[in-house]
Order: structure tokens, then C-alpha cells, then sequence
């Protein structure tokens, strides 16, 4: 459906691949970002380009508008793309809700149960609108330039699940034209509980963690970080990720399966899907153990499935042992995440209930100036 208007809401790797490979496609795009996070945006600002290359497609995106404007990039288009980390997807939320009606439909690309923070937010405010989420990212890519992207790979079966769930059919018919061969999920739980990155993530980055601190991040992650011993403790994670979703009622893929439907790899156990990647395999590791590999899949991948499970009776003690290994990172000074105290008041949080790799800061914006400047905390 070429020249339909689509907001892409985030101003990261994916974002910027998605908006240059969907306007050379012929789609009319906005691409917004939080005012907090305009500096994303300032590289393409003035000329509002992207140049594109890779397997979607070689060309200079003229993106149609550029903005942190939201109420301006929501009335624009109906179909939202949120292509943001975990962490800021409730930001994004509290910025958008004034502005949505029911004629808007938000997709959280990925989504990893996001979609439920967002209904639950949607509620709260009174207002309605279709969500829906997607189990990982539609592409492999990085930004190679301030104002150019590359993608490695297509994944040619993304997950949806939609929110409500009788969404489903609607979801696919808007989405289906901008990420053809889609896989329809039951519903957003199914989607939020088949994200992969949570699966593989963590688990690879701590068993590599020396590794990744001494090259900071110079080798292959897939091809020579993920051995047949870290796949084994992958494997255990998934049988454990599995094993919720049987609780729920569904019969979530294996992950090795999951790869291959995506069209990462071919079919066989994980050690082949990956290896046999021409797209996996191209990707670098992170270059600090601070990397969203860590600070977004395990708090809000793994934690949460661990959460889910204990509330349903399901065990996880391999996800356990690498959420806490993750806490004994930060106690260590590898991995630091700080909350406003004064914000998880005005939010009715209590502070018993962060993960334990979660601290506070009591000051508020004084103190996050303060970690801002001088310690170099990024703020989100």
C-alpha cells in the first residue's frame, strides 16, 4: 500500500533502517523522536536523508518529515511503529496517549510484552487504540554513518501478536504490505513470550564477558562467541521460556525453529541455524558489558519470564542464575542502572520490587543532572 503515511517513533539502528527502506519503497514517512533524544535526529534533520544500502536495498531515503513533535507526527499517520529499546517504550507511551484516538494502531517492534504496559497505560487514560508487537527486530542492520544504514538481513517471518487479540486479521492486513510473510502469534502474550533476544542475549554476553571487556566487543558474537557450551545453556533457557508458555496454553517454537522460520538460518539445531547465517554471522559483539544486551534483556526479557513463572508455578533456575549473575555485575561496577526515586514515587512503585540489579538515586532531576555530567550515565 505505497504513500501510506506511517510514523516510526524512535531514533536508533532500526528506526533508520526501517524509515530509508520503507520510503524508497514508496511509503510517506514521519520519523519522530522524544525531544529528550533530538541529538538522534540531528544528523538527517536538515536534509531529512538516510542513505541505505544492503541486501533491502541501495538508495537515499527522502524522508517525508522529521520531527519530536508528537502530537504533530500523530496526526500525520494512523499506523505507528515504535522501534525503540524496552526501556524507553514507557516513555514513548506517557508522550503519545494524549494524542491517540482509536483510528491508531501502535506496533512495538519488538515488543517483548510491552504491549501490556501500553494497554494497561491506555486504560488508565481513557483512550483506545489497536497495539500490537513483533518477537524481534523485521531486520539485521546497524547505522554505518551518522546518516546511513546497512542491512545485513530480512527477517522474512516476523511473529505479531495483537492486543486485543480479535485485532489479529486487521494487524496483518496493515502490516503484511511492509514486512511480507508475516507469522500471526495467538496474541500478544504468545508474541511477548517468543521474543528470542532475551533467549540468546544474555546468556552469550556473560559467557563471553571477559572476552568482551578485554576486545571490547572485536570478534564475531554469533560465529565465535556461541559455542556448543553456550548454546547448551541457551537451549536450557528456552526449554525454560517454553515451559511458561505451556502454562498459558501455547506451543511456542523452539528456538532454534523460531530462527529458522524468521529466516536467519537454516533448518537443524542452533548451532547450524546460527553458523549457517550469512546475516548472524556478520554481527559484531557488543562493546561493553553495559550493552542493551544485557541492560534491556535481562530486566525486561528474562526477569520478567522469571516473574511470569513463579507466579504460575513454572521453574526457571537457569534464567535465575543469569538474572542474579547479572547482579553480581553490577554490584561489581560492570553494569550500573539507577531509578529516580522521586519519579517511582509520582509512579506508586515501591522500590522492594526492582530486580536486584536495579538501584535508586533519591534526588531527582538535580541528581540526575549530576550523573548526567559527571559520571556519564546515560538518561532515559
Amino acid at each position: 500500500m505505497a504513500n501510506e503515511s506511517i510514523c516510526i517513533l524512535g531514533g536508533g539502528n532500526t528506526a533508520f533502517a526501517v524509515a530509508a527502506s520503507l520510503t524508497l519503497r514508496g511509503f510517506d514517512i514521519t520519523l519522530c523522536e522524544l525531544p529528550k533524544f533530538a541529538s538522534m535526529l540531528e544528523p538527517i534533520a536538515a536534509k531529512r536523508t538516510i542513505r541505505l544500502h544492503g541486501v533491502a536495498g541501495e538508495g537515499l531515503a527522502q524522508i517525508s518529515r522529521v520531527t519530536t513533535d508528537v502530537a504533530e507526527a500523530l496526526a500525520v499517520a494512523d499506523l505507528l511503529l515504535l522501534i525503540v529499546p524496552a526501556y524507553a517504550q514507557r516513555p514513548f507511551a506517557e508522550a503519545c496517549i494524549p494524542y491517540l484516538t482509536e483510528r491508531h494502531m501502535v506496533v512495538l517492534m519488538p515488543g517483548t510484552l510491552g504491549s501490556l504496559e501500553w494497554a494497561a497505560m491506555l486504560v488508565e487514560a481513557g483512550k483506545k487504540a489497536t497495539l500490537a508487537e513483533v518477537d524481534t527486530a523485521p531486520y539485521v542492520c546497524r547505522k554505518t554513518a551518522p546518516d546511513e544504514a546497512t542491512i545485513w538481513g530480512v527477517v522474512s517471518g516476523l511473529g505479531v501478536g495483537a492486543l486485543p487479540a480479535v485485532k489479529t486479521e486487521a494487524v496483518r492486513a496493515r502490516l503484511d504490505p511492509l514486512f511480507p510473510g508475516m507469522q500471526m502469534h495467538p496474541d500478544a502474550m504468545a508474541c511477548g513470550l517468543s521474543s528470542m533476544n532475551p533467549v540468546v542475549h544474555p546468556a552469550g554476553v556473560l559467557m563471553n564477558a571477559g572476552r568482551i571487556e578485554r576486545s571490547h566487543g572485536e570478534f564475531y558474537f554469533y560465529e565465535e562467541g556461541v559455542t556448543p557450551a553456550v548454546v547448551r545453556v541457551i537451549m536450557a533457557v528456552d526449554d525454560e521460556r517454553r515451559a511458561i508458555g505451556r502454562a498459558f496454553g501455547y506451543d511456542l517454537l523452539p528456538v532454534n525453529e523460531a530462527f529458522h522460520q524468521a529466516g536467519f538460518g537454516p533448518k537443524g539445531d542452533l548451532w547450524a541455524a546460527i553458523n549457517g547465517s550469512y546475516m548472524l554471522t556478520r554481527l559484531k559483539a557488543p562493546g561493553s558489558l553495559e550493552s542493551r544486551w544485557l541492560t534491556e534483556d535481562v530486566p525486561y526479557g528474562l526477569a520478567a519470564w522469571v516473574s511470569i513463572g513463579r507466579q504460575f508455578g513454572v521453574a526457571t533456575p537457569v534464567m535465575e542464575s543469569l538474572v542474579n549473575l547479572a547482579a553480581r555485575l553490577t554490584a561489581l561496577g560492570a553494569v550500573d542502572i539507577q531509578v529516580c526515586e522521586v519519579w517511582m514515587g509520582s509512579q506508586s512503585l515501591d522500590a522492594k520490587k526492582l530486580q536486584p540489579f536495579v538501584g535508586t538515586v533519591p534526588y531527582g532531576p538535580s541528581e540526575i543532572r549530576r550523573l548526567v555530567t559527571e559520571e556519564n550515565y546515560i538518561y532515559f
